[in-house]
């Protein structure tokens, strides 16, 4: 038993839940591999936020019984929030998947591997870290408590809980001197971190601790709340150079009265009112959101108030899906999802080419100007990177052969689209060396 394939559907959490998955197989001694088919352990970390998400995990599952079959050797282990407290069911649907792990549970897979390579784990396996990219990920708190209606984080991921500050700079010390230049701290309800630890301290305390790590450039977090981003928050992204711009604040509804059924906690208004605040403290500041059209009961006139909340605001990017039923749920057991699929396609449709406007006329001012890449590698033929604002950055003069990952380069903006910029390299950014931003970048027009 020597290698492992990991297959990942759904948010960043599953994605750092992969890495760390990762980083203990390959302390293991195994190594991946691109292919189930070549794989001693194969891992599907699922996701059912979404229904098509759900589907594409049935379908992978499916998928990989006639592998097991033709090879029992094999171990096949299906982990993340498809994976609930009790696994009787899936147990007698997929028998021949060896091991099932709710999200973070990662020790019932290294138990059978160690059995299998007759080794400890507890013996082997130190810290569990991501793979040292240019960017990454480190999770900051598990689960939430705010038990909106349509969610079902709260049933697979648990209660809120968070990790000491010290193993948070800790492990971003670790990712730094191992060649990371940007970490994303992560959490369902990333604002509420902290509020279970010994003193309290929040996200803008460990905003403020992670911006010290040495060879550490760029800061960012999500997912927020908007009854949890509080200003002392708001004041550090402001104030601390490390600290990108840019905040992803959902706010899934336009309307009160749907808003209230979802249990969100805050009215159209209010959401503005924070929005403003944040736009005050923070000028040069791009937001995100997320957003669900169609959630049980609302109507064309309910929806057009999100339709409505986007063209005030402006966002430069939307996440929208249209809503599906999740089992388990507070509004699968006492709502009825009655808005036809046919409106909410048309709903999300209409979302969307207002969005796309609204993405197209924002990043069109950014013709012509100026900003600071930090490259992530290749895509569609050219180098890729993003500025502080997290807006997608594609390189149109760069070598190929260059050694561009982790660079931070000057840009000058010369293509724009709604979902992405082309900038040409400056004479001086080269790609030779990292050239580290400074603290003048907050108030850098970006």
């Amino acid at each position: 038993m020597d290698s492992y394939y990991i297959w990942t559907i759904g948010c960043q959490m599953n994605k750092a839940d992969s890495e760390r998955l990762e980083s203990a197989l390959g302390q293991m001694g195994l190594s991946p591999r691109t292919s189930p088919k070549d794989a001693d352990v194969i891992v599907l970390n699922s996701c059912v936020v979404r229904q098509s998400a759900e589907d594409k995990v049935i379908g992978m599952v499916t998928h990989l019984k006639p592998l097991k079959q033709r090879n029992p050797d094999k171990v096949v282990a299906l982990m993340g929030c498809m994976v609930g407290p009790k696994t009787e069911a899936l147990e007698k649907r997929y028998p021949y998947v060896d091991v099932f792990m709710r999200p973070q549970q990662y020790q019932p897979l290294l138990d059978i591997v160690g059995q299998r390579m007759g080794i400890d784990p507890e013996g082997c396996v130190g810290p569990l870290t991501a793979s040292p990219d240019v960017a990454t990920y480190i999770p900051i708190i598990h689960g939430c408590d705010k038990f909106c209606t349509f969610c079902i984080i709260p049933y697979r991921r648990g209660r809120e809980v968070s990790r000491p500050v010290e193993d948070i700079v800790r492990e971003a010390e670790l990712l730094a001197n191992r060649g990371v230049m940007e970490v994303t701290l992560l959490g369902q309800n990333v604002d509420s971190y902290g509020h279970d630890l010994p003193g309290a301290p929040d996200l803008g305390d460990l905003l403020t601790a992670v911006n010290g790590v040495d060879r550490l450039q760029r800061v960012r977090f999500l997912t927020s709340h908007p009854n949890d981003m509080s200003e002392h928050i708001i004041d550090s992204v402001a104030e601390l150079d490390k600290v990108c711009e840019h905040i992803n604040l959902p706010f899934q509804a336009g309307d009160d009265m749907v808003l209230d059924v979802m249990r969100r906690g805050y009215t159209n208004d209010e959401y503005r009112r924070k929005i403003e605040q944040i736009r005050d403290r923070i000028p040069n500041v791009s937001l995100a959101t997320d957003v669900i059209v169609g959630f049980c009961g609302e109507t064309d006139r309910q929806f057009q108030e999100t339709m409505k909340l986007i063209r005030d605001i402006r966002f430069d990017k939307v996440h929208a899906a249209a809503y599906s039923t999740r089992e388990g749920t507070i509004a699968a057991r006492n709502m009825t999802d009655d808005v036809p699929y046919e409106e909410k396609r048309a709903r999300l449709k209409a979302l969307e080419a207002l969005q796309e406007q609204i993405a197209t006329e924002i990043n069109a001012e950014l013709l012509g100007r100026e900003m600071d890449v930090l490259v992530e590698g290749r895509k569609r033929g050219k180098w890729f990177g993003r500025n502080r604002n997290d807006k997608l950055v594609f390189l149109d003069n760069a070598d190929a052969d260059a050694d561009m990952p982790g660079k931070m380069v000057r840009v000058s903006i010369n293509k724009t689209s709604p979902w992405s910029l082309q900038g040409s390299l400056k004479a001086s950014s080269n790609g030779a060396g990292a050239q580290p931003e400074l603290a003048a970048s907050k108030t850098a027009i970006l």
